[in-house]
């Protein structure tokens, strides 16, 4: 048997198992306790029915730390998911490539702030604008206006801008210099806004024109709340949605797992800083 096993460059152990037919009848993995954590698993993507796995691994172990449970890394929960259809189809678009200039990403917190506007329509056909105001290091949404019946205004702004000095340092001008990156829409590009921006110590600056990427963390940040939350939300009108917004971005600042941030939320992410 050993020649046999060397000959052919197989285990003699393996070899004799065969010889026997004592071979273990192949299926797919799974082990005991999986069975514990679909229900959990389940529960969570019935929630949050447009988060992968990726995500759903995040909150899911969140509640198994409260549990004092060991965690479920990623592969498994992706294993339970694909055994059981819970996982999201592929996407398989693809884009054309844009100019993209400079980095928008930054060392700590408080050092750039991004800003851009959105819109979606309602079940009646209103359509409801948004502007908000990103930091780009924590991620977390610092400021939002939003508006049904007319466009986002250059007043608009402006009192986002002070909201979010207000918000992040509890004065009306911030400590030191923040640069303030947005698109060039009249709203941000005005000479009033421009004024009021140096009053309250940010430096706007704007990205070049057609080039969405070069505000790629607003980008990204529009595309996860209308996949997360507008999509996914009873619209019949515009205050019903103007109702929600304020509890989506709570939602998104408290509980989104970013995948920049390690799997975090930005609160959670800000508070892990100071700590």
């Amino acid at each position: 048997m050993k020649r046999v096993a060397e000959t052919l460059g197989v285990s003699r152990s393996n070899l004799i198992e065969r010889s026997r037919s004592r071979s273990k009848p192949r299926g797919p993995y799974k082990k005991t306790a999986d069975a514990e954590l679909l229900p959990l698993i389940r529960r969570l993507v019935d929630e949050r029915p447009t988060y992968g796995y990726r995500r759903i691994t995040a909150l899911l172990n969140r509640e198994l730390i409260r549990a004092d449970r060991p965690l479920a890394n990623r592969k498994r929960v992706h294993r339970i998911m694909q055994r059981h259809a819970l996982l999201l189809e592929r996407h398989t678009g693809r884009r054309e490539g844009r100019v993209h200039d400079g980095k928008v990403a930054v060392m700590r917190s408080n050092l750039r702030w991004c800003s851009d506007g959105l819109e979606f329509a309602c079940w009646d056909g209103t359509v409801v604008r948004m502007a908000f105001i990103i930091d780009a290091f924590d991620r977390e949404i610092i400021a939002f206006t939003a508006v049904s019946g007319a466009g986002i205004s250059g007043s608009d702004v402006r009192d986002m801008m002070l909201e979010a000095v207000e918000t992040r340092f509890g004065t009306t001008r911030a400590p030191h210099p923040i640069e303030h990156l947005s698109d060039n829409g009249s709203p941000y590009t005005a000479k009033d806004t421009r004024d009021f921006a140096a009053a309250l110590n940010l430096a706007p600056c704007f990205t070049p024109v057609r080039s969405p990427e070069s505000n790629g963390i607003c980008e990204a940040f529009v595309k996860t709340f209308k996949r997360d939350y507008v999509r996914i939300s009873p619209l019949p009108d515009a205050p019903t949605a103007l109702q929600q917004i304020a509890g989506w971005i709570e939602d998104y600042n408290e509980i989104h797992p970013h995948s920049s941030l390690k799997m975090l939320s930005p609160r959670e992410f800000i508070r892990a800083q100071v700590q």
